[in-house]
């Protein structure tokens, strides 16, 4: 039995393309492994909050030395944590934006990044401590990034790749929906990420 954990960090809803996408995706993971359990999780909707001093602060005081405020600053990001940890596989809806990533799940990301809990160091470099899990991406853009001149503008998928394979999730699949305002490209767009779907 798989756990699914499917994030959402698109401020359109469910009329988002992304939504949408990782939807499908996780459809198609359900349809491989039908006894799964899903947890989801709209960033948007929560409205993550950006990490401050007080909850940075908090990441390095040993529990044993947190006073009550303290242990109350971080009680989101350890949730967070202990969610994550919990999936076996995360979808992750990822609309480009600003040829970057939403806020929201920027803020998810660092939220997530505890030293000494998902990542570490060893005597060779950093070593990712959430391992063992696959990732699906379904990413949404205007335009088309996955080649030609706008490749060089996609900060999402290579982003993700890098940050969440530092943390140990290094078996990750990018599924795009692109194109959607380019004429002659947009009408087929969602079709095709559709059937480019496939779930290892």
């Amino acid at each position: 039995m798989k756990h699914i954990l499917h994030l959402k960090s698109s401020i359109q809803g469910e009329a988002s393309y992304s939504v949408k996408l990782g939807h499908t995706i996780v459809e198609k993971i359900q349809g491989k492994y039908p006894d799964s359990t899903l947890d989801e999780l709209n960033l948007a909707d929560i409205e993550m909050p950006h990490l401050n001093p007080a909850v940075l602060r908090a990441f390095f005081i040993p529990k044993d030395q947190q006073t009550a405020a303290e242990k109350e600053s971080i009680h989101l990001s350890d949730e967070l944590v202990k969610q994550l940890f919990a999936a076996d596989i995360l979808v992750i809806g990822a609309p480009l934006i600003n040829f970057t990533i939403h806020s929201a799940l920027k803020a998810w990301i660092d939220h997530i990044t505890r030293a000494g809990i998902t990542f570490g160091y060893g005597e060779n470099g950093p070593v990712g401590k959430v391992t063992g899990k696959k990732v699906y991406v379904a990413m949404s853009s205007g335009g088309v990034y996955s080649e030609g001149p706008g490749k060089a503008n996609d900060f999402v998928a290579p982003y993700l790749k890098a940050f969440l394979g530092f943390l140990g999730m290094t078996d990750l699949t990018v599924f795009r929906v692109e194109g959607l305002k380019v004429p002659g490209v947009k009408e087929h767009a969602m079709k095709k990420a559709i059937e480019s779907i496939k779930i290892d």
